[in-house]
């Protein structure tokens, strides 16, 4: 169990879909993550997550119960109206990864041996030169790229236990990334670790992020869709709606629930088959 994570994730939360999120500003995220970069005991696992990824985890319960135990950000619009409706304020910040990250790495001052792992193999490696000229008192050290076996990552682990790493940062999509990490991934192998989808494609450069006048309107996710209509349609055009519909649904499900049943209105980290028979 991620008992660092767990005890993060309680001392500043807020539920959307009873699944704890971190309601932090940037500043003290920015200390809090570092901070738990520096406890030599156990491991941080943390996790950005956006309206597709919450879609994701209401049809996936290992990513879910995944999930739970992560100290879980979040990223973007979708996240900010799911917390205007349930709980009356939006997140303090939108600490989507691939800000936040590059953020973090200039916010660490103390030296540490990062490890990346996922991409393509000239994605990886053009972020792994971006990130030493972005910081250049780390060292980054490319694990691996992310087109190997995931039943069986043996030769995977050995590279990452022959590096001795501080930091680990996965970015191999949502779900996979998550439930890799936590079949694989122990303590001794890094402290903190940080999953973060696409990062590596827009750090490289391979995919251009929007003009920081759209990311302030926060409608990136409009100006990726017109980047990569085919991929992301479904997504946004859908997905959203959808999103929107699930926020809605819960919110009344739930006010009957505490009205009829108080009693059994438990924890915000009650298990997921008895939500479900609340629902």
């Amino acid at each position: 169990m991620n008992l660092i994570a767990n005890f993060a994730v309680l001392a500043s939360r807020r539920t959307i879909f009873d699944l704890p999120v971190c309601d932090l500003g940037w500043d003290d995220a920015l200390v809090f993550i570092n901070e738990l970069a520096s406890i030599p005991v156990g491991q941080t696992v943390v996790c950005f997550v956006n309206a597709h990824n919450m879609l994701t985890a209401l049809r996936d319960d290992e990513y879910y119960r995944i999930m739970s135990h992560n100290l879980v950000l979040p990223d973007g619009i979708g996240l900010n109206i799911a917390s205007q409706i349930a709980h009356g304020a939006p997140f303090p910040a939108n600490l989507n990864g691939t800000d936040f990250v590059p953020a973090f790495l200039t916010f660490m001052e103390a030296p540490r041996r990062i490890g990346l792992i996922g991409g393509k193999r000239s994605v990886v490696e053009a972020a792994a030169e971006n990130f030493r000229k972005h910081a250049p008192w780390h060292e980054f050290v490319v694990v691996s790229d992310g087109y190997f076996d995931k039943v069986d990552s043996t030769e995977v682990i050995e590279e990452l236990e022959h590096h001795k790493l501080d930091i680990l940062i996965v970015g191999m999509g949502t779900p996979l990334q998550e439930k890799w990490v936590h079949n694989n991934i122990r303590a001794d192998h890094a402290r903190l670790v940080l999953t973060v989808g696409a990062l590596f494609d827009f750090v490289s450069g391979a995919v251009p992020r929007a003009p920081k006048t759209v990311r302030m309107m926060r409608l990136e996710w409009a100006y990726r869709l017109l980047q990569e209509p085919t991929r992301l349609w479904r997504r946004y055009i859908i997905g959203i709606p959808v999103f929107l519909f699930h926020v809605l649904r819960y919110r009344f499900r739930r006010r009957e629930r505490i009205l009829s049943h108080p009693e059994e209105h438990g924890s915000a980290l009650q298990p997921r088959a008895e939500r479900k028979k609340a629902s």
